[in-house]
């Protein structure tokens, strides 16, 4: 694992010398659970995008991929609004526990920080403009792909953006270092990261379109004529199967990249019970591939159960890592903090020094 920099090594800045508005609990609770759901609906956009793209193209040889690909978009956009208007908690919530270490963050990669709200924006017109054109270009699939591949490699790049920035926030003894969003790109535990965050964006994904197509409510007839509902929870299985399956790739990446300082038995104890919960739950899952048409489905609400303790889990793991990662540099904060509350209330009870009146006093 790699080692950290003494702690003198730190560029220490002053604190924020402000109470919190809630109890440092409340907020280390809050942003775990503001957390899961905000990456719960950016996973369903991410994936989506990803898998309507994808058999789109399918649909070119199949026309029934075709199909299956405009009915995932009609989610995309409804999911993109969710992810949107539920980020707003997580990102208060670890404003106020590390305001410093954020916004530091945010500074040293400016210029892609402040590309976030156009690149969003042009995500989601250019979403909207795939959804809404598919009969229009129906004759010109060429202009139809391209519209769905810019906004999924905008969705693809944003969160590209958030993860570098929330990795850069782990390492102060390399702010000094940092000089713009591509060397912060390359610094440990980034690219093993984004693709764990893939792999979870199309397992969520698929798992979820596996119950959206097959619930009771949902015209399958109509909307999808050329597959039957086992056909799709089964597809779907797959793909679900096929990501989580790669995630026991990405996990280990990402753990064994981690800067030693941070990794603690409680964290990597909770790690351990969550990867448990999704072995079991992979084992469901073959199961239900393997299950005759009128049973197919029957572990879908364990499953989800299981992978959802896993979320629960992973998260965790990931807020006791950040916290104990950043503690020795909060305590140098607080610490100088400190003496510069001391200093300024010294230098405030001192007399004022007399000077001598100038020609305007005279």
């Amino acid at each position: 694992m790699i080692a950290m920099t003494s702690t003198n090594a730190l560029p220490v800045v002053h604190d924020l010398p402000l109470p919190l508005p809630v109890p440092r609990a409340v907020l280390e609770v809050l942003v775990v659970v503001f957390f899961i759901l905000h990456i719960l609906f950016v996973n369903l956009m991410v994936g989506g995008s990803l898998l309507a793209l994808l058999f789109e193209f399918l649909g070119l040889r199949s026309p029934r991929y075709d199909a299956l690909a405009r009915a995932i978009g009609q989610t995309i956009t409804v999911n993109k609004s969710l992810a949107v208007v539920l980020g707003v908690g997580p990102l208060l919530a670890l404003n106020l526990l590390h305001t410093v270490h954020f916004y530091t963050a945010n500074a040293l990669t400016g210029t892609a920080w402040a590309m976030v709200i156009p690149l969003v924006t042009a995500a989601f017109l250019l979403t909207y403009a795939h959804k809404y054109s598919w009969d229009w270009l129906a004759r010109r699939k060429a202009w139809h792909l391209a519209l769905g591949t810019a906004p999924a490699l905008l969705f693809l790049a944003i969160p590209f953006i958030f993860l570098v920035n929330a990795n850069l926030m782990l390492f102060p003894e390399r702010w000094t270092e940092v000089r713009g969003f591509f060397s912060a790109l390359l610094m440990p535990n980034v690219l093993p990261r984004y693709l764990h965050f893939l792999c979870a964006s199309l397992a969520v994904t698929a798992l979820f379109l596996g119950a959206w197509f097959t619930r009771r409510g949902f015209p399958v007839a109509e909307r999808l004529p050329a597959f039957t509902r086992p056909q799709l929870r089964r597809l779907f299985y797959r793909a679900t199967l096929l990501a989580s399956v790669t995630q026991f790739v990405a996990g280990p990446l990402v753990y064994f990249t981690l800067p030693s300082p941070g990794i603690t038995l409680t964290m990597t104890g909770t790690i351990l019970v969550g990867v448990l919960f999704a072995v079991i739950a992979l084992v469901l899952l073959k199961r239900e591939l393997g299950a005759p048409d009128g049973l197919v489905g029957r572990h879908y609400w364990p499953i989800v159960g299981l992978l959802s303790l896993t979320v629960v889990l992973m998260a965790t793991g990931r807020h006791l890592y950040r916290e104990e990662r950043l503690r020795p540099h909060r305590v140098l904060m607080d610490r100088r903090t400190e003496e510069f509350q001391k200093a300024s209330k010294a230098a405030r009870g001192r007399p004022p020094v007399p000077t001598a009146p100038g020609p305007a006093d005279k």
